[in-house]
């Protein structure tokens, strides 16, 4: 059994969706003359991706089985001093679990874009930007050092923001991709800090080093503070996660992201950008386990996303925006977990919502496609029995979104639940509470959708915005001929995907949770400080197979919680339709901040950024234009001019008047010398 790996073979993960992603945005674009059509642009970008997955499934296997591991540098860019600046991947059981989530959701991503973007003018640009994402965050997950990992996390930014904005013609994508870049330099800042104050202590940037130097950097404190060192690097560091996994109050920019193709909603939102803060936090696990204050502060801002987001989903219409803050919502469970020093839970949790997730959104974008743009759910309903393999699926996700037993979502959200129960940090009562009560909201939202989508009354012919597409009207024209027609189901190449996706959305969880929680699957990925931090322990204690958790989930109060928000939905939407708005009414001012989304958009427009527009403007008129320019330059050479006017009137060229300028010098220096020998 080979405990090695090859390091081209795992060269050629990242380099093959890089190749393609190249091909097509150079060959397959007016850039590089459109030498390549559709057809040839999809193959080669599908190839890379297809063939990453491939080669990242065959290193799980040889991570899971043989035990391999591989932690080498390939490549030295700098020396400054005793720093070294590097390219390397380190390949471990969290990496090569990783790489096969991004990849395996990346390759469905594609295959489904063939039907979805059919008739998009950008069709061949789409596929150039979402392999190059592919190749960027494979890089953010297979590094061994904090340069290269700050390199795949600004790429992922980058494609992002092109991706939300890939119809760059519509001002609100281009509102939302600015919303989205600038709010995660916010995230970034705190994070190159982080970062930063890593190098500048522990004298490297590779993992393994730093990590060696954990206990080291424990003893500091922040120099003119009585701050813990580590405490400071590890609350850094997790606001980068902030931004870019979405956490109150950096995660607006993800509902609006939605303006951007659906198969990106899929892409970022479920296996990738929004999951990387959640895998840096369990990669740098040796750091955080040092800091109660960083994990209690984790904890909270974990438990207000899980809990307030979810609150969120509840009022939306559009249909993607539901599975946007359900996103949110399940991060925030992650970042829960995360606080609670469960770093595999959450990690196993980041694997089961990609599936889930993932199909929800294309499920999501199907549904759209079907009903010729409408993304509004109160004008659709009675959608099953026309989209059959839409609704089974979407049925699927749904369910292993809200925790049902046997299903992967059960298995990894029921043990969020429990972690957090068994963790004695002092956030963990509030957190408790949250991720209980997320459990009845999360219930309610998603069969709201599903109801409202697929079951009762067929209400197409209602929707005053039927002609006019509310999401995709770039790439489906061909579909506006239908009208007001009946809804239909999608093409092989989108239903396909649903259906790989919905297989691992069900079975996931209950093949992989003994070795990923309990087994040593992460052994030398995830430290855990067991003697402070013993949630793992108890949960271990307490598992008896994936069987009997499932059985033993109807007597706890999470099953309870979510049966009760299926069948509260249930009769909300179908039975009485009438209660809803009634609610609504009785509850005006809760729903008019619900919203108003908390305000926030409102706080970071008018006064965060009217503040910060403010202050650049002062800067610039009371700093740059009065003090730099009118004083110090501008002021200099006055100064020097006025000088020179007055000394160039002394030179008279007159010789009595010099004279008597030496007979008074001579007079003072005199007079300057009696007064001292007095």
């Amino acid at each position: 059994m080979s405990q090695t790996l090859n390091a081209s073979t795992l060269l050629a993960v990242p380099l093959a969706p890089l190749v393609g992603s190249a091909l097509a945005g150079i060959f397959g674009t007016q850039f590089g003359g459109n030498w390549i059509g559709r057809r040839l642009t999809h193959t080669l970008t599908i190839l890379g991706v297809l063939i990453a997955f491939i080669l990242s499934a065959t290193t799980l296997k040889s991570v899971a089985i043989d035990g391999a591991r591989f932690n080498e540098t390939l490549y030295t860019w700098m020396i400054v001093g005793d720093l070294k600046m590097e390219i390397g991947f380190l390949v471990d059981g969290l990496t090569a679990m990783m790489m096969c989530v991004v990849t395996f959701v990346s390759l469905m991503v594609h295959i489904y874009t063939i039907g979805y973007m059919d008739e998009d003018e950008g069709y061949n640009r789409f596929f150039a930007y979402i392999s190059l994402f592919t190749f960027s965050m494979l890089m953010l997950v297979m590094s061994n050092n904090m340069l290269q990992l700050f390199f795949g996390w600004e790429a992922v930014g980058l494609v992002s923001y092109l991706l939300i904005g890939f119809w760059f013609n519509k001002p609100t994508a281009i509102f939302a991709n600015m919303k989205a870049f600038l709010v995660n330099r916010v995230g970034d800042f705190g994070f190159i800090l982080g970062i930063g104050l890593i190098a500048a202590y522990a004298g490297t940037l590779n993992y393994t080093e730093a990590f060696a130097k954990a206990d080291e950097l424990g003893a500091l404190t922040l120099p003119g503070t009585s701050w813990m060192l580590v405490t400071v690097i590890c609350i850094c560091l997790f606001i980068g996660a902030m931004g870019k996994s979405a956490q109150f109050p950096l995660h607006v920019w993800l509902p609006d992201s939605m303006e951007g193709p659906t198969p990106i909603s899929a892409l970022i939102h479920a296996a990738t950008m929004v999951t990387a803060g959640i895998f840096m936090v369990a990669r740098m696990s040796p750091l955080f386990e040092m800091s109660e204050t960083a994990l209690n502060f984790i904890m909270i801002i974990g438990a207000i996303t899980a809990l307030f987001m979810g609150f969120l989903g509840i009022i939306q219409n559009d249909i993607k925006r539901v599975v946007a803050y359900s996103t949110l919502s399940q991060l925030g469970y992650m970042t829960v977990a995360l606080g609670a020093s469960a770093y595999s839970v959450a990690v196993f949790h980041l694997m089961t919502h990609a599936f889930f997730k993932a199909l929800l959104f294309l499920a999501a974008g199907s549904v759209i496609m079907g009903l010729h743009h409408n993304q509004d759910i109160r004008y659709m309903g009675g959608v099953r029995k026309y989209m059959p393999i839409t609704w089974i699926t979407a049925l699927l996700g749904s369910l292993a979104l809200i925790g049902t037993p046997f299903f992967s979502g059960f298995y990894s959200k029921d043990s969020i639940i429990e972690a957090v129960h068994e963790s004695h940090l002092a956030a963990a009562g509030f957190a408790n509470f949250a991720v209980l009560a997320g459990v009845f909201v999360t219930a309610f939202y998603s069969f709201r959708m599903y109801f409202l989508v697929f079951h009762g009354k067929e209400r197409y012919d209602q929707n005053p915005d039927a002609h006019h597409a509310h999401d995709d009207s770039h790439h489906d024209a061909h579909h506006d001929d239908h009208g007001h027609n009946k809804p239909h189901e999608s093409p092989w190449v989108v239903t396909v995907p649903l259906i790989l996706l919905a297989i691992p959305s069900v079975v996931i969880g209950y093949m992989t949770i003994n070795p990923m929680l309990y087994g040593e699957f992460f052994k030398d990925a995830i430290f855990i400080d067991a003697e402070k931090h013993h949630a793992m322990k108890e949960l271990a204690a307490a598992f008896h197979g994936p069987v009997a958790m499932a059985m033993h989930a109807v007597s706890t109060a999470p099953f309870w919680l979510a049966l009760a928000g299926v069948v509260v939905s249930w009769y909300m939407y179908l039975i009485n339709p009438a209660v809803p708005a009634a609610i609504g009414r009785a509850l005006r001012p809760l729903v008019v901040i619900l919203e108003n989304k908390y305000y926030m958009d409102w706080i970071n427009e008018n006064i965060l950024a009217r503040g910060a527009r403010a202050l650049g403007t002062g800067l610039w008129k009371i700093g740059d234009r009065t003090l730099i320019d009118g004083l110090v330059v501008n002021g200099s050479w006055k100064l020097v001019g006025m000088v020179s006017n007055w000394t160039r009137k002394l030179q008279t060229g007159y010789l009595y008047h010099y004279a008597l300028v030496m007979i008074l010098g001579i007079f003072l220096l005199m007079t300057y010398f009696v007064w001292l020998n007095k």
